[in-house]
């Protein structure tokens, strides 16, 4: 099970504004890309984010459900990834002054991801856990002052 936390310099309804957007989702999340809303509206109870991840040579065809959601504060998906199993991802958001801390639970629930999981996939979760927490952060802190040129016209986006 990998456990993670992050203190990001934004309010928890900043840092939900970013996990409520689509069209970020594969800004932050390693190794995602295409992704778009197939059922329900993002973040609501139920909905369906479809999306493709890229595991070294690898692309997976995945979904995502939202099992919970409590604006601003608690976030639960499914991830599925067809053969590799399930994985549960939990996102909780404590107000922290007036940043966010926010802590990343994710583990394997069926299939050969639990089946299989081990200390080595574990430690590689960590690193991909503290990757994303880093992605999330820096899509967060990117506010006004920060993603705006002198001019206050909006700067390009970096890869």
């Amino acid at each position: 099970m990998a456990v993670r936390h992050r203190l990001i310099k934004k309010s928890p309804d900043e840092v939900w504004k970013i996990l409520s957007d689509v069209e970020q989702y594969g800004d932050w999340v390693v190794g995602t890309s295409r992704a778009e809303l197939d059922e329900g509206l993002w973040p609501e109870l139920g909905a369906v984010l479809r999306y493709e991840l890229k595991i070294g040579p690898l692309t997976l065809h995945n979904q995502t459900v939202v099992r919970r959601s409590e604006p601003p504060t608690v976030l639960e998906l499914e991830a599925n990834s067809g053969p590799l199993g399930t994985a549960r991802i939990a996102m909780e958001l404590r107000p922290w002054g007036e940043q966010t801390l926010i802590i990343l639970d994710e583990h394997p629930l069926r299939g050969a991801g639990g089946a299989l999981h081990n200390s080595l996939l574990d430690a590689a979760q960590h690193v991909r856990s503290r990757a994303m927490l880093a992605r999330l952060a820096r899509l967060c802190e990117e506010d006004e002052g920060l993603s705006r040129t002198t001019t206050g016209q909006p700067r390009p986006r970096t890869a």
